[in-house]
């Protein structure tokens, strides 16, 4: 007998709610598009290690994006731990048109050349190679192996129960 998940029996917004209880880091991940060489980046909060040995992390990325198709292809992407100052910058590559999130942003190059965020105020980078990645109901995942990173010891910005945690208290604002 093939062993089956029985259906769930809440529905999508009660899924998100309790999802909302974890709070969790806000990432932006950067990259070039590989067919146009432009500038594609987007907010994430779904990130997580994998493993040390070698170094990975994951990340996933809805069905529905527009810049699905250009990460699925690419070789690598940079992915930006933020800074509890650095909300607004997760809200800029949270919507709008790609050439509009980095308007004004200033812009580096990782050591392996991928695009990455040149301000220096994120709490961590990780320069990955785009090893796998796996279907998974509405969304994609993406395994990177990480090739180079760096940290500065500062808060990250967190997001939890639909909003940013801005105070110290844990009110969100």
């Amino acid at each position: 007998m093939a062993r089956r998940p029985r259906p769930a029996d809440f529905s999508a917004a009660d899924f998100r709610k309790a999802l909302g209880r974890f709070p969790t880091g806000v990432t932006v991940i950067t990259a070039e598009n590989p067919v146009t060489t432009q500038p594609i980046g987007l907010t994430i909060s779904s990130f997580s290690s994998v493993s040390l040995a070698p170094p990975m992390v994951l990340w996933t990325l809805t069905d529905n994006a527009a810049s699905l198709a250009a990460f699925r292809q690419l070789d690598r992407y940079v992915i930006h731990v933020l800074s509890a100052s650095q909300a607004a910058l997760a809200r800029r590559f949270a919507h709008g048109p790609q050439p509009a999130r980095f308007g004004g942003v200033s812009l580096a190059r990782a050591p392996s050349g991928t695009l990455r965020l040149g301000d220096g105020h994120c709490a961590a980078w990780f320069e990955c190679f785009n090893v796998r990645q796996h279907r998974a109901g509405d969304h994609w995942i993406f395994i990177g192996q990480v090739e180079h990173c760096g940290h500065r010891q500062i808060a990250p910005l967190i997001y939890h129960a639909g909003d940013f945690d801005l105070t110290p208290t844990g009110t969100p604002l």
